[in-house]
């Protein structure tokens, strides 16, 4: 009856334990050194860390009371979070496909050679995936669709493949940022509990600044660029390539509902029925599932066709699939157990004047995407966190949604095994340590914000009516 009692008393939620700064501090500097030594170190994948992370929270989440029920709960509560995504993923796979087998990206492809220039391609290419990620207001479908057919072009102009994904990714990101059709953006501001437009209208302050010097920096790079293809190199592709009439009409509709706010799973999967149905007047049903599951394959003789075009399909996803459900278990874990609430909240009652709680907010930001690697659970986090601290030194919550935006957001793409960060990596085919570098926007938005915080430009003050 005694060991009875026992374990009833271990497996009671009241009595498990949150760990105290000193401890959630050794969980954090033991998974860093995991993923140092790991993926740094011996340049594995980040499956074997992600495991052995969650191993580890999971042994002392034991220690410190929590049942195995509970902690199998933790786990699930991260993935819970990025169900979303993941069956985005998928839709994006099979998008692909259908677009390449049925001439929508080589259509692409043939108006992109005819008008590239390979001197302006990379600040061409980041004002492009600004502009038309502004409009749909989502990174992946513009990385997913634009992006591929701009990362096929400039690596036939012998553009390097990292410094393009740079510009490609930069450019996407400023448009989700910039749009109120996107999900990250009307986050942030829900989180701040702030009007949608004024928060893009104040985040203008830090976004215009890193768009214009990610604009230099690419214009710097492409003028000093070599290219390796010539002229009739390119017609002699171009030729290989069949443009398609129809691919105005997938391409519109996808605009056309973003523009009608319709969510971005059911515009893809609205896409992927259309340009299924294209595909089935030329071909049947066997075909269209080995389409979608495997990808696209050109049969192609020439290497740099086999480059562009043999990609896509559900499977193509997977190693992707199976990173971001590792970390958002790890995040779970992380999150649930209170472990990054014990890290982060010593540092926000020691800091007492509004550039020390932006400072601190950045860094909680960018600390939760490489330890949870979701970007929603980055925003939501650091958003719950510092919102006393904010209104407590009065700063207009505007000044907390935009804060967000520059760490929580952006930052996910510079983590290889975050949301963004992996999907980028899987869709342009450029590991994330080959082009980090280069995404100079995801760089310098929280540099911006650091420097509006302690010069005290553009940081918005609340007002005695309102927060924001």
């Amino acid at each position: 009856m005694a060991n009875n009692n026992q374990s009833h008393l271990k497996d009671n939620p009241q009595l498990t334990k949150r760990p105290a700064f000193w401890q959630a501090m050794l969980i954090m500097s033991a998974l860093v050194l995991i993923f140092t030594i790991s993926i740094i170190g011996y340049h594995l994948p980040p499956y074997i860390p992600l495991i052995a992370g969650i191993s580890l929270v999971m042994a002392v989440g034991r220690l410190l009371g929590h049942s195995f029920s509970q902690l199998q709960a933790n786990l699930l509560a991260g993935l819970q979070t990025g169900l979303a995504p993941l069956f985005l993923f998928l839709l994006i796979g099979m998008l692909i496909a259908l677009w390449l087998a049925t001439g929508v990206i080589p259509t692409m492809l043939v108006l992109g050679f005819k008008l590239a220039n390979e001197q302006w391609f990379l600040p061409s290419a980041l004002l492009v995936m600004a502009l038309v990620g502004s409009m749909i207001g989502s990174a992946f479908t513009t990385i997913a669709t634009i992006g591929t057919v701009l990362m096929g072009i400039g690596t036939t102009l012998g553009i390097a493949p990292d410094i393009l994904a740079g510009a490609i990714i930069s450019g996407a990101i400023f448009g989700d940022k910039s749009s109120p059709l996107s999900d990250s953006t009307n986050l942030a501001a829900s989180i701040a509990q702030t009007d949608l437009f004024a928060h893009i209208k104040n985040m203008m302050w830090t976004t215009i600044p890193a768009l214009a010097v990610s604009l230099v920096l690419f214009t710097w790079l492409g003028l000093g660029h070599q290219g390796i293809a010539h002229p009739a190199e390119l017609r002699q592709l171009m030729a290989l390539f069949k443009p398609s009439w129809w691919a105005v009409l997938p391409l519109g509709l996808l605009v056309l509902m973003a523009w009608r706010r319709i969510p971005a799973i059911p515009t893809l999967l609205v896409n992927v029925v259309v340009s299924a149905a294209a595909f089935l007047t030329q071909k049947g049903l066997p075909a269209l599932n080995e389409l979608l599951l495997n990808g696209y394959q050109s049969y192609s003789s020439q290497p740099v066709v086999a480059a562009l075009l043999d990609r896509g399909g559900m499977l193509a996803m997977m190693p992707t699939v199976i990173t971001i459900m590792l970390a958002l278990a790890l995040g779970g874990l992380l999150t649930e157990q209170g472990i990054l609430q014990a890290v982060m909240l010593p540092l926000a009652k020691r800091l007492h004047s509004q550039a020390g709680v932006v400072t601190g907010a950045i860094i909680s930001g960018i600390v939760a995407n490489f330890m949870i690697g979701e970007q929603y659970l980055a925003t939501i986090i650091p958003g719950q966190l510092w919102k006393a601290d904010f209104d407590r030194l009065k700063l207009s919550r505007l000044a907390l949604s935009r804060t967000l935006e520059d760490s929580g957001t952006v930052f996910n793409y510079l983590v290889p095994w975050g949301v963004a960060g992996s999907f980028a990596a899987q869709t342009l085919g450029v590991s994330v340590w080959h082009f980090m570098p280069f995404v100079f926007f995801a760089w310098l938005s929280p540099l911006f914000s650091l420097l509006a915080a302690w010069t005290g430009i553009g940081l918005k003050q609340a007002t005695p009516s309102r927060r924001s």
